[in-house]
């Protein structure tokens, strides 16, 4: 029997950050994180040294970990993780962070997910993602997650009758919503003749189903409602998480994801269901996971993704916003930092700091994140619900 969680009482997020990104960098991961670390210490109007807590998430920090980054920063936490998931990192480092500081292990607590994109750096950190990859695919020639995605979208296309005009309605939404976001990537409208007739990666997925890695960081502070309000923070409080690893081992092709174990329990914590929600981030490295996380979040039954983006507008404007700053798909994908972009969008969507459209009247936003896709399927899941403070 699984023991009934505590809530988040009392716990809010605050001070949304975002690097700009660039599509190179010489510099290192280290001086991204620097950059964020800045940027927070700017916004929250605090010393350094008040931040003694730290969440970071990066894949390109080798040969350091976050422990080695601690010295590079200059910084003395008295807690400190190392979130390891990638595209999940975000949600996860956020319920890591509200627990400690619940329980008094730290005060404020800086969650940073950043990463730089050297021209080689991406081939370098496919090369050793994991020896489930070495063993399966990087032997036939296939490395890095374009093949791997193209075998879900393959899978899910002919199971559930998606058409490509289907993941095209998602990228054209997106691209709408990055274009007045001044770190996005891709600054023009894109079309549906130009989704459809761009070049193909590893069919059935062609250049616009594909993220654009980038350098950059995205980071936001874990506290209390009092300590937030006494910095005079706008502040979105924490209303529910779950996370989830290696779930449904035994599907033979993954179409589903730890959501659909763990939705029940996350709008159940938060006292919400999913008609409550007024915006969605959802991770989206591909357009097929962001259809299995608008089902398995139960915003519709399993396979019915292609028939709800149909139906609805998903521009910042319209009757489901998602991934209102762009996504990765369109804003690109800042290495772990893309398993932040959807935490800190939402953050600013409910305090009023957006840098793009907002989404009007908003009082609910969920993140959903993803990440680890070995060569067959994405092993960690997670989400996240924030709320509008009205203090």
């Amino acid at each position: 029997m699984t023991a009934r969680r505590l809530g988040y009482d009392g716990i809010v997020v605050a001070a949304p950050v975002t690097v700009p990104y660039a599509r190179y960098s010489i510099r290192s991961a280290h001086w991204f994180c620097g950059r964020a670390l800045a940027g927070l210490i700017r916004e929250a109007g605090v010393d350094k040294a008040e931040i003694d807590g730290f969440c970071i998430s990066s894949f390109t920090l080798d040969p350091d970990s976050a422990v080695g980054l601690m010295q590079h920063l200059g910084v003395s936490p008295r807690w400190l993780d190392h979130i390891p998931m990638g595209g999940a990192s975000g949600a996860v480092a956020l319920r890591r962070a509200a627990r400690a500081v619940q329980a008094g292990d730290a005060e404020i607590v800086a969650l940073i997910g950043a990463d730089t994109n050297h021209v080689d750096s991406f081939r370098r950190t496919v090369a050793t993602f994991s020896q489930f990859a070495n063993d399966a695919v990087y032997p036939y020639g296939a490395g890095g997650p374009n093949a791997s995605f193209a075998f879900l979208t393959d899978h899910y296309m002919k199971e559930f009758g998606a058409r490509r005009e289907d993941f095209g309605r998602l990228c054209i939404a997106q691209r709408d919503n990055a274009l007045p976001v001044p770190h996005a990537m891709m600054k023009r409208p894109l079309t549906m003749g130009q989704y459809l007739d761009a070049r193909p990666i590893a069919l059935p997925l062609r250049l616009f189903d594909c993220v654009m890695p980038c350098a950059g960081a995205e980071a936001c502070l874990v506290t209390t409602g009092d300590r937030a309000r006494s910095l005079g923070l706008p502040c979105a409080p924490v209303l529910a998480t779950i996370e989830r690893h290696n779930a449904f081992p035994d599907d033979p092709i993954q179409y589903r994801g730890g959501w659909a174990v763990d939705a029940g329990e996350l709008y159940d914590q938060a006292g919400l269901g999913p008609g409550d929600i007024d915006l969605v981030q959802a991770y989206d490295d591909y357009p097929v996971i962001c259809f299995m996380q608008i089902e398995d979040l139960g915003f519709c039954a399993k396979g019915e993704a292609p028939a709800f983006v149909r139906e609805r507008d998903l521009r910042t404007g319209g009757d489901f916003p998602f991934n209102t700053s762009g996504g990765q798909l369109s804003a690109g994908q800042a290495g772990a930092g893309g398993g932040f972009i959807g935490l800190v969008e939402t953050l600013r969507q409910l305090t009023g700091r957006t840098h793009g459209h907002p989404v009007e009247g908003a009082r609910h936003g969920l993140v959903s994140c993803f990440g680890m896709i070995n060569y067959d399927r994405g092993l960690c899941t997670s989400a996240a619900i924030l709320g509008r403070s009205d203090r």
